[in-house]
């Protein structure tokens, strides 16, 4: 299928092909068009097959141009990161119309964005927190807004986002198209389908929680982290020249010392990307990224689901996440925008439960290559302190899932100790 198929105007057809896309995924095939005709629509789609031109298309084209400045259009995301990406593709999908968009993210001052909505604009892409805000002062008028996104429900429900989506449900107008995207579909997000949509048409182009066919998967065992810093250097060399690489750390202190391990073996500028970041900081490594002036990027899974870099051509997972939904956004960094990508995942002793309970979700037809040590490889002895946390950490996963599990680290009722005699 071709994308004037779908109904889309000429602008927008423009569009798409000065941006180089030549076909629509399958979720734009199946979206669009229902989007077009005004249903409420739950879509379920891996990470990077396009979720964010499904949407955005069909909202441009249904405004259809500019009118009092009041926005007609609100997209709600967790994180600015993200916020920032769709107002991109809002941007770009619409660069032969006059729409106007503003992204409204916190951690930056709103002096530029309460301009930019005083000169008008179309649609909004907020971060609920900033939206709210906003609205409180009386700078955000929502009584024109006619069609509502919820982008990565998943993830804005492990924020905690839901009493600030149910504030906004009680300001914004009830005759509304109502739209949810997620990657994920567990049970939280039901209940956020339930409060929001009416009568939706659900669209899953794949099985909930399925990585992109376009990502091939390996792991490898590791025992420390000084192998794996070895490790992960080796994979970078062994990559393509000037291929971008993208390293998940589940800490901030895992993600410094990545940073500087692979600035001073490779004397080249890495950027790490995490919470301790001011927001400024991590928009400048974002878009030196993005642009391709730095081909590496560290970060901690705040940068999992706000980065749409099509060039990455590697994601390292330096540690397990915890949760198998968070695997999934964070090799969906790559095999974006149907190119092909890899994502190498290290294993060490403290990661065993999390990626089995990983593996369980997994579909079986494709399970991720095992792949031996390197050679040449600088294997390195686990220090005595590195152990003891190792084990601290294996025996808390044991109390976990068994809670009469007493632990080889519980703590042994002391003996009464006598009196002491005079003497």
């Amino acid at each position: 299928m071709q994308f004037d198929e779908l109904k889309l105007k000429r602008q927008f057809l423009n569009a798409l092909e000065d941006l180089g896309f030549l076909r629509p995924t399958p979720i734009q095939v199946q979206a669009i068009p229902r989007i077009l005709s005004g249903q409420d629509v739950v879509a379920v789609a891996q990470t990077g097959t396009g979720k964010t031109a499904a949407f955005v298309l069909p909202i441009l084209q249904k405004i259809q141009g500019r009118q009092d400045g009041a926005p007609r259009a609100m997209i709600l995301v967790p994180t600015k990161e993200l916020a920032l990406q769709v107002h991109r593709a809002v941007e770009d999908f619409g660069s032969h119309t006059d729409l106007r968009s503003v992204a409204l993210v916190g951690g930056v001052g709103p002096k530029a964005q309460i301009e930019k909505l005083q000169q008008g604009v179309e649609i909004v892409v907020a971060t609920p927190g900033r939206f709210m805000e906003l609205y409180l002062r009386g700078l955000l008028v929502v009584k024109n807004i006619q069609m509502v996104v919820l982008d990565e429900a998943d993830r804005m429900m492990d924020m905690g986002f839901m009493p600030q989506l149910r504030d906004i449900q009680e300001i914004i107008p009830r005759k509304r198209q109502n739209l949810l995207f997620s990657a994920t579909f567990p049970q939280r997000v039901e209940h956020l389908v339930d409060d929001f949509l009416l009568w939706p048409t659900r669209i899953e182009v794949a099985p909930e929680g399925t990585p992109v066919g376009t990502v091939s998967q390996f792991t490898m065992e590791v025992p420390n982290v000084q192998t794996k810093l070895h490790v992960v250097l080796h994979l970078i060399r062994q990559s393509s020249e000037g291929a971008r690489t993208l390293i998940f750390s589940r800490t901030k202190e895992d993600a410094k010392a990545i940073r500087a391990f692979l600035s001073d073996a490779l004397r080249e500028e890495i950027v790490d990307l995490h919470s301790n970041k001011a927001q400024h900081t991590r928009l400048a490594a974002m878009e030196k990224y993005r642009h391709g002036a730095v081909r590496i990027l560290v970060g901690t899974d705040v940068a999992s689901r706000g980065i749409d870099v099509p060039e990455t051509e590697m994601v390292i997972n330096f540690n397990v996440p915890r949760m198998s939904d968070d695997y999934v956004h964070r090799i969906g960094r790559t095999g974006r925008a149907e190119r092909l990508g890899s994502a190498y995942t290290l294993i060490d002793p403290t990661d065993v439960v999390a990626w089995k309970r990983i593996l369980e979700r997994l579909p079986n037809d494709d399970p991720p290559q095992k792949l031996s040590m390197p050679i040449g490889i600088e294997i390195t002895e686990t220090p005595p302190w590195e152990a003891k946390e190792m084990a601290r950490t294996i025996d808390f996963q044991k109390r976990k899932a068994d809670p009469t599990y007493k632990g080889a680290f519980h703590e042994k009722k002391r003996k009464p100790q006598g009196r002491r005699r005079r003497g």
